[in-house]
């Protein structure tokens, strides 16, 4: 046998791969459902974290920079491990796939609300004065005026911050989550063979990389034109 029918037979055995390329599937539609939620719940939280600080009540704002910089300074993985595993000790039992859901989400919802924040602190205080002088109350001229404008500064680091945390799907391995990697590892195991790895790799590739260029043209869309 030569060095390519070893690497091949090592690492693209097809007979393995035909054996578990369902399971690889059946964690492709796990890491898909996790990740949109992730997404969805995180962005909306914290774009509503964002408007309640808008509102500038001062224990409220100590209260969310807090917590948003608590969960923007601890990686996920620990949160995930402090979900699932201290949880039960207050009688609370999340699954897996419910920690990883919500350990990333709270993780995007800390780096989204900063983005937000960002992007809204970035609007001249004309934007706010002029709106105001028209009659618009305080929360129209956020909704209607800021929001928009803040919006659109705010879509290329918060598209590249939400592909980098959704790509967290894997850690959901450490807490028995069927997502592809768990998926991948477990059929490596069965067959001592790595070839159920590389279809797992295969298989972030088909999902992350189109996000990945979708990412950048939407960086590019919205870019400030010099």
């Amino acid at each position: 046998m030569s060095s390519w029918d070893r690497f091949t037979d090592t690492f693209f055995n097809a007979k393995v791969m035909a054996k578990y390329w369902p399971d690889i599937l059946y964690g492709v539609g796990v890491t898909v459902e996790l990740a949109v939620l992730i997404v969805v719940s995180g962005l909306l939280a914290g774009l509503a974290l964002a408007l309640i600080r808008a509102l500038a009540i001062r224990p409220l704002n100590w209260l969310i920079i807090f917590i948003v910089d608590l969960f923007r300074s601890l990686p996920p993985l620990v949160i995930i491990v402090l979900i699932y595993f201290g949880l039960p000790a207050a009688d609370i039992s999340p699954s897996g796939f419910v920690s990883t859901w919500l350990s990333l989400a709270l993780v995007l919802m800390a780096f989204a609300e900063e983005i937000f924040w960002a992007g809204i602190t970035s609007i001249p205080k004309g934007q706010w004065e002029a709106a105001r002088s028209t009659g618009l109350g305080f929360g129209q001229t956020l909704t209607n005026v800021i929001l928009p404008q803040a919006l659109r500064l705010t879509i290329p680091p918060l598209t590249n911050r939400t592909i980098a945390i959704t790509k967290g799907t894997a850690l959901g391995t450490v807490v028995a989550v069927s997502e592809i990697l768990g998926m991948a590892s477990s059929a490596m195991s069965n067959s001592y063979n790595p070839s159920p790895l590389m279809m797992g790799a295969a298989a972030y590739l088909v999902l992350f990389l189109p996000v990945v260029v979708a990412g950048r043209w939407i960086e590019k869309k919205f870019a400030w034109k010099r």
